[in-house]
């Protein structure tokens, strides 16, 4: 690990935020990234099952974001191939009726501009609103995806994989049949390329 990432690893700045949350957990950040990799995940932050494993989208969310993008588990997993890059490194916690708390804006702040420094990535998958709005500057998620070709192909926009949002996808099938084969084309070119 490279100096930043022993750094993020360590970090404890949200140690008290965190241990008001419904949760009382400690920090864990969960960092995955590397300077070669060329190809950039922002997603949003990890969830408890990240938490407890260490290792980013082990989860029904990465399970649906592998598919979208026609990848294996073991090419996800790469690092010097895939950078995964969350606008918050740690799980935030539940509130008390047990819904995920947002991103700690203090994250992104104190580490986003140092970890994009290090990165030269050539595509970009924006995942959620939360990377949308910092990337993109952006709010409107379902306007930012079914626009999608202002970006493509070194950017993505993509609604977060959650199976909360199954109901979004069934009224956009345009993301599926659009969108997505786009996607997969630019990660395998991606991948192919040599350089």
């Amino acid at each position: 690990m490279s100096h930043l990432e022993n750094s993020i690893a360590a970090c404890r700045l949200c140690a008290s935020r965190f241990a008001a949350t419904a949760t009382a957990h400690d920090p864990r950040p969960v960092v995955w990234f590397r300077s070669a990799a060329r190809i950039l995940i922002v997603g949003q932050a990890p969830g408890m099952r990240v938490h407890l494993s260490g290792r980013p989208f082990t989860d029904r969310s990465g399970d649906r974001l592998r598919d979208w993008m026609g990848v294996t588990e073991n090419l996800f997993y790469d690092q010097d191939r895939i950078a995964i890059v969350p606008m918050a490194f740690c799980f935030p916690g539940y509130d008390a009726r047990g819904s995920d708390l947002p991103p700690p804006p203090l994250c992104a702040k104190t580490w986003r501009t140092q970890v994009m420094d290090r990165l030269r990535p050539r595509l970009t998958l924006l995942v959620g609103g939360h990377a949308i709005r910092w990337h993109l500057g952006l709010r409107d998620v379902t306007g930012a995806v079914a626009a999608w070709r202002d970006h493509a192909p070194s950017v993505f926009p993509l609604p977060h994989p959650s199976w909360r949002n199954t109901g979004w996808l069934r009224r956009h099938p345009w993301f599926e049949t659009d969108l997505l084969p786009d996607l997969r084309v630019a990660i395998r070119a991606e991948l192919a390329r040599n350089d």
